[in-house]
């Protein structure tokens, strides 16, 4: 496993329930601008339970993918405490979670 896939994991399993964050801001957390590249590890993730890559969601709060479908996402999200509306995180700057 590559160092950057890793170093992902590790900040993922970091984000706590009922909060979220970005593509955009995980890769800033790992000092690059690849936020393509970090969704295409969300997408990869060996074990979504435990790395809760359906708490990473798009910089405009829209969901975005997830390897159960967006209506599975949407259910985890809910049944944490993330409201979402629309397909979009409602109150979605008080819910960020930054490293």
């Amino acid at each position: 496993m590559s160092d950057i896939k890793k170093e992902c994991y590790i900040l993922l399993s970091l984000i706590p329930k009922g909060r979220i964050t970005t593509y955009k801001i995980l890769a800033n957390a790992l000092s690059t601008n690849a936020y393509r590249y970090i969704g295409q590890l969300m997408k990869k993730n060996p074990n979504p339970i435990k790395l809760p890559c359906h708490r990473v969601v798009c910089s405009d709060g829209s969901i975005g993918g997830y390897l159960y479908g967006q209506k599975k996402k949407i259910e985890l999200l809910k049944n944490e405490g993330v409201e979402v509306y629309n397909c979009k995180v409602v109150d979605f700057k008080k819910k960020l979670h930054f490293f």
